[in-house]
């Protein structure tokens, strides 16, 4: 296996390695132990594969007919309650289930299986359906950092896993317009989790500092990948960042384990952040921007009376656009068959996010109309 030190050689150095960014490399990322390729020059070969539907800016505020507003009917026959704020229920179709039965072991190494049990909740950000994040108030963000925190807190005292994404947009996969989120707590570590898991406890045993907190302050140093920064928080395009424009928000000034673990300021903090790097994310092709993301943070459940202290919370943004608002990147061919491998560089995407306008742009046109 190719370790860390393979991929010393392509450390960044300034001015002065830019023109090596514009052939192909590899890149390593720690945080899964595996490879990148980056082959920039193919930004200018010219497209003509599929091109999507830019998502609709219509949308009404109000739908009796959208299951996730106040006093709408759902699925299974529920109402919603006429809230206010943000609203969280029971997943009508969730994957996890507390009280699925044991699945037996398997007769052979090769065929195994083993038990599988959780819940999923759905967490409503606004009672308004034609509003985002990036379009809610400072107030209105923070009350939902504040949800998640409590949430990660009730889920975590069973379950060592607690979930907390969001999939954005239709060409994510979310059918439902409202400005909302799902959260899956289960009973097992999940294999995203446990890859993280491994290497932050080997860097810290190894280099005796939290992996995420060092990339933090380098990053912080280096200045090539920033997006946006304020005292307490870090938006990067992670060095070995897969999807076009991935960003990676951590902390920058203290390790921090779990959500819950937030003080009073950083949540303020954080809430600023967020809407700073999601106004950008809809002002580079002036459409609502999809992306998938999701919080990291330690495991909860058994693993509260462990050491966790290689692990820092971050979370992980994806967004699948590429050049445009209707040409996205697929994950096809090579990247299922062989490895990951990016068009763009990491530094040449956080250039073009950094320079846009922290005003997002429907403020700006109803200011010009």
């Amino acid at each position: 296996m190719e370790g860390t030190a393979a991929g010393a050689k392509f450390q960044p150095s300034g001015t002065a390695c830019r023109s090596l960014w514009e052939h192909q490399h590899r890149r390593y990322n720690p945080l899964r132990d595996e490879w990148v390729l980056v082959s920039a020059h193919r930004m200018r070969r010219p497209w003509q594969g599929q091109v999507e539907k830019p998502p609709p800016e219509d949308v009404p505020r109000c739908d009796p007919g959208n299951p996730l507003c106040p006093g709408a009917k759902r699925a299974n026959g529920q109402v919603n309650p006429h809230y206010e704020s943000t609203f969280v229920f029971d997943n009508d179709f969730p994957a996890l289930q507390p009280d699925a039965p044991e699945p037996g072991a398997g007769d052979h190494p090769l065929f195994r299986t083993a038990s599988a049990r959780g819940v999923c909740k759905v967490m409503c950000f606004h009672p308004w359906s034609d509003l985002t994040l990036p379009l809610m108030s400072l107030a209105e963000i923070r009350t939902v950092i504040d949800q998640w925190s409590e949430i990660a807190v009730e889920l975590g005292a069973s379950y060592p896993w607690v979930q907390i994404f969001e999939n954005k947009g239709a060409m994510m996969g979310c059918s439902n317009p409202h400005p909302h989120c799902q959260i899956w707590a289960s009973s097992f570590l999940p294999n995203e989790a446990s890859l993280e898991d491994r290497a932050q406890q080997r860097h810290r045993r190894e280099h005796g500092i939290p992996m995420l907190l060092e990339y933090a302050q380098l990053e912080a140093e280096r200045k090539e990948r920033i997006v946006v920064e304020n005292v307490d928080w870090l938006v990067v395009v992670p060095y070995w960042a897969v999807w076009p424009f991935q960003t990676l928000l951590l902390p920058r000034q203290r390790q921090i384990c779990r959500l819950q673990d937030l003080q009073h300021g950083e949540r303020d903090s954080l809430a600023s952040i967020m809407k700073r790097l999601l106004t950008k994310y809809d002002n580079l092709f002036q459409i609502s921007f999809p992306y998938s993301m999701g919080w990291h943070g330690a495991p909860m459940g058994s693993f509260l009376d462990t050491d966790c202290s290689h692990w820092q919370l971050h979370a992980h943004y994806y967004p699948p656009l590429l050049r445009s608002a209707t040409v996205r990147k697929f994950m096809v061919g090579y990247e299922m068959l062989a490895q990951a491998q990016r068009d763009l560089t990491p530094e040449q995407a956080a250039e073009r996010l950094r320079n846009l306008p922290d005003e997002h742009y429907q403020l700006k046109r109803r200011e010009t109309s």
